[in-house]
């Protein structure tokens, strides 16, 4: 008896095993066993520090009960189940912060914006944001980072690894969770659902920006102009109507463009395609909202509406130029001349009379000009087509601002 007492309590004597032996030893035995505390093999002693130390990885605990719950790291022991999704886990506080998904709890706010997480961790880390705090810093690049995860996603753009496959398309990842999020486009799996709308999504991302639509939410803003966006990548877009910069370059014309979805709208000038056809008037369009837009002429619709006036427009484009009369608000201002305008497109337009630049080309007569809606009128003088119809007389005309200029016979107006 006193010879065991001793070996327990002597802490100069440990037990000499090998780590990887006695760890597979004993996750087989829980195949087979209810047993849920370590065998004292697993567990070493220290004589200077009152602590327990993981054979396998070194990593020390003040309590018995620590070690035995971060062992299952390494048996791969999950015996912890989620009664709503099946999802099994190591450790029950793990469970009991999974379990947060499903009931919607979120305890820990921000002080600064409010925002409210499931978890205290997560709050550390989007506080960060706040504070603009980056401690974790790129050897290579020295780019920082708020949080160690995304520097370690970031050090593949550095080492070219890829050692996540796709056994389906044989695909390559850096990232397990690229690999996982990938993985859907196979099997169809959606499992984040608004709790608004019910919409399923295969992304939590695309989730997150989606719930945005609901709640109105708004948290990336303009240094410039303090204008909010719900999405990053808009925000990345806008950025450019002030730095000016065009990423994007046809391959034909050489000519710029801010963003991707323009420059693909571009490239049917050069092709000629208009896959979109008017079912009332025949007239092909490039673009789907092209069509949509131009329906409007032949429904009267008229969808936006200003809120001060109550005055209706075919296009939004058109309620933002109206409103700018309503606020007189002019942000974009020309660096040649120090004219104001209200719109980044008036301000492009104006620049081509101080350039001479006349990029809209007339294909039958050759004939050049500063603003596309100029080609277009003109075009209309070797078509013939005569889209605005006088309501009083039923007289067509080419050009809206000559139907205008046509109802001032029938209401008097000689202004």
């Amino acid at each position: 008896m006193s010879k065991i007492l001793l070996k327990e309590c002597v802490q100069e004597t440990q037990i000499i095993v090998d780590p990887e032996e006695n760890l597979y030893q004993y996750s087989q035995s829980l195949k087979h066993s209810s047993q849920k505390s370590l065998p004292v093999s697993l567990i070493r002693f220290h004589k200077d520090k009152k602590v327990l130390e993981c054979s396998v990885c070194q990593k020390e605990f003040s309590q018995k009960s620590l070690l035995e719950s971060h062992i299952r790291i390494h048996t791969v022991e999950k015996p912890y189940q989620c009664s709503v999704c099946s999802k099994n886990f190591s450790r029950k506080d793990n469970l009991t912060i999974h379990m947060k998904i499903h009931t919607g709890d979120k305890s820990y706010q921000c002080s600064v914006c409010v925002k409210e997480f499931s978890q205290s961790s997560y709050l550390v880390k989007h506080m960060k944001i706040h504070t603009g705090e980056k401690p974790y810093q790129c050897s290579v690049c020295l780019k920082d980072f708020y949080q160690k995860a995304h520097l370690i996603n970031h050090m593949s753009i550095h080492t070219g690894e890829k050692p996540y496959q796709c056994t389906e398309c044989l695909k390559d990842f850096s990232q397990k969770s690229d690999l996982t999020s990938h993985m859907r486009s196979h099997t169809g799996e959606k499992p984040y659902q608004c709790s608004e709308c019910l919409k399923d999504f295969s992304q939590k991302s695309d989730l997150i920006k989606h719930i945005r639509i609901h709640t109105g939410e708004k948290p990336y803003h303009c240094s410039e102009c303090l204008k909010d966006f719900s999405l990053k990548p808009d925000l990345i877009k806008h950025m450019r109507s002030h730095t000016g910069e065009k990423p994007y370059q046809c391959s034909e014309c050489q000519q710029g463009f801010s963003q991707y979805s323009n420059l693909l709208r571009h490239m049917k000038t050069h092709t000629g395609e208009k896959p979109y056809k008017c079912s009332e008037c025949l007239k092909g369009f490039s673009q789907k909202y092209g069509l949509i837009k131009h329906m409007r002429i032949h429904t009267r619709e008229k969808p936006y509406r200003c809120s001060v006036c109550l005055n209706e427009f075919s296009q939004k484009s058109s309620l933002v130029q109206h409103m700018a009369a309503h606020t007189g608000e002019k942000p974009y201002q020309c660096s040649v001349c120090l004219k104001d305008f209200s719109l980044n497109s008036y301000l492009a337009k104006h620049m081509k009379i101080h350039t001479g630049e006349k990029s809209y080309h007339c294909i039958l007569c050759s004939k050049d000009f500063f603003q596309k809606v100029h080609l277009i009128n003109h075009m209309k003088t070797h078509t013939g087509e005569k889209p605005y119809h006088c309501s009083e007389c039923l007289k067509d005309f080419s050009t809206k601002s000559t139907l205008i200029h046509h109802m001032r016979i029938h209401s008097g107006d000689k202004s």
